[in-house]
Formats: C-alpha cells, sequence, structure tokens
C-alpha cells in the first residue's frame, strides 16, 4: 500500500521477494497546468508488472475488497491513508509500515520536511508494526543516515527511499518466520511532523539565515518556499547564506547577486522561479530587471 515515487524502490523488492497478490494506492489525481488525470507512481508500476491495482476512496467502507485477496502480510509506504483497525488485525504476519524517521521521532505525514525545516544532522528509515495510533506501532529495525548541509527534499528523499527498500530487503525473512525481536517506543521521546501547509511557504527574515537555509531546502523542489521582491511574488528554487551584520528584510544586489538581510547575515538567491515564469539563476533574473534594481 502506496502512492508516491517514494514508495516504489520499496515495492519492488516486494514484487522480487514474495507472492505480490495485490497493490493499493490513491485514486487518480488531476496533475499539472493542463489538469491531465494521472495515476500514482505505485498505479503505473503495478499495471506495468500486471499486479492487481485497488484505489479505494474510503477505507472503513471498502476493506473487504482488499481483505479478498487474502493477504498474509501487508507493507505501507507513504500510502497516505490511515488504516482502519479491521485490516490492521486481518494478516496473520501483521501490517508493516516503513517510515521515513527515526522513531520515535517525527510521527506523522511529513517527517523528511520537518528534519530539514529544523537543522537534523542525521535521520533514517524505521521499519515497524503497525497499530491503531499514528506511528506508534513496535519497532523492528532502523537504519540511519547523514542529512548533509546541501540536502533538500529532493536529495534526501531519495535517499531514504533507497534505504526503505534496503532494510525491507534485510528484515523481510525473519517477518515472514516471526524471529523478528521487536521493541516498543518510548512515547515520552516523541515529537510530530504534520502535513506542510500552503501558509508555510511564506519565508521570514526576521529569522537567523540557517533557519531561512533550512525552509528553502526544505520546501525545494516543491512545493517551494516564497517572498515578494520588489512588489513581485518569486519562489526560492536555491539559496545560500553568509553570516555578518545585515538589516532585517533589506535586499541586497550586486550585478550577479541578490540577499535579503536576515537576523545573523544575508541570505543569497541562486536560483528563483517568479510566478508564471520557469526557474531562472539568479544573474539571469536581475538582468530583466534593470529597470527596477
Amino acid at each position: 500500500m502506496g502512492t508516491p515515487d517514494f514508495s516504489l524502490e520499496p515495492l519492488k523488492v516486494l514484487k522480487e521477494k514474495t507472492n505480490l497478490v495485490l497493490v493499493v494506492t490513491k485514486k487518480d489525481a488531476i496533475v499539472g497546468r493542463k489538469k491531465v488525470l494521472t495515476p500514482s507512481p505505485v498505479k503505473e508500476y503495478a499495471l506495468k508488472n500486471n499486479i492487481p491495482v485497488l484505489t479505494p476512496e474510503k477505507l472503513k467502507l471498502e476493506y473487504e475488497d482488499i481483505l479478498n485477496y487474502k493477504p498474509d502480510l501487508i507493507v505501507t509506504c507513504a500510502y497516505g491513508k490511515i488504516l482502519p483497525k479491521v485490516i490492521l488485525d486481518y494478516p496473520k504476519l501483521g501490517c508493516i509500515n516503513i517510515h521515513a524517521s527515526i522513531l520515535p521521532k517525527y510521527r506523522g505525514s511529513a517527517p523528511i520536511q520537518w528534519a530539514l525545516l529544523n537543522g537534523e544532522e542525521e535521520t533514517g528509515i524505521t521499519l515497524m508494526y503497525m497499530d491503531e495510533g499514528m506511528d506508534t506501532g513496535d519497532i523492528i529495525d532502523v537504519c540511519k543516515c547523514e542529512i548533509s548541509s546541501t540536502d533538500d527534499i529532493l536529495t534526501l528523499h531519495n535517499k531514504l527511499s533507497k534505504m526503505g527498500a534496503l532494510i525491507l530487503a534485510k528484515d523481510l525473512d525473519n517477518i515472514i518466520s516471526g524471529k523478528v525481536k521487536r521493541r516498543k517506543q518510548n512515547d515520552e521521546e516523541a515529537t510530530y511532523a504534520p502535513s506542510i501547509e500552503r501558509e508555510m511557504e511564506d519565508l521570514d527574515f526576521n529569522l537567523s539565515v540557517k533557519d531561512v537555509y533550512n525552509k528553502i531546502r526544505a520546501f525545494s523542489p516543491w512545493p517551494l518556499s516564497k517572498t515578494i521582491i520588489y512588489d513581485e511574488e518569486v519562489k526560492i528554487v536555491k539559496a545560500h547564506y553568509e553570516l555578518g551584520k545585515s538589516e532585517i528584510n533589506k535586499i541586497y544586489f550586486t550585478k550577479n547577486s541578490l540577499g535579503i538581510g536576515c537576523l545573523d547575515g544575508i541570505i543569497y538567491f541562486d536560483v528563483v522561479k517568479p510566478i508564471g515564469k520557469k526557474e531562472m539563476n539568479i544573474k539571469s533574473y536581475l538582468n530583466g530587471k534593470k529597470n527596477i534594481l
């Protein structure tokens, strides 16, 4: 059970190592400016490999269609829906989740983004049994990785997707044979990673430059953070920063650079996307603004 690209590598492991009887994913979504109805990456893969696919709207009402396949094991990875108890209780080997954090830190739907937002230097994948709580089940295994200072949501997403496949492949035989040593989570250490909302995209230059930089990379390449530059809304794709004295919210620019003052330095924009236009490097953006700057 999964939906986005993140789910594909673990899905390939299941296809290779098990008798994969069913894929469950979200319904086709309208994508892009042309509003094309598009299947999820998981559905596309399943159809190409002749794997049956279900796209239930409401699991509580449509669970029988899933249980009719008599699954011994259910594996979820970025599925995007909460499993009702009737599904959780059915497989004799349980329901397993691949979660993109070191639990109990960052329970919830956006652990990768929040790890970057908070400037974490380490994250990972937790393989866990599911229960009725939000990412509260017993831990099977954990795999850790470093977050580099240049990682953004895409690079970290790709690292963790591959790790999810590796940890699943490593532990799958023990899960099937019942040799897993499960351990409880310490709820007192739990932190949460709620969904990223539209109103979070705006940059706040009253913060430290590192905090602003972390938001930019946590939102790049999607949905992208944004700010106003001389009455024009601009989305920020890539940036770097310099520590030092600066005036908060002041625009600093030269022929080839543009930055904004923060609490303890200047955040410089390297690649931007003006609303309604393509991404461009900052030099190209400045060339189009010679009458203003």
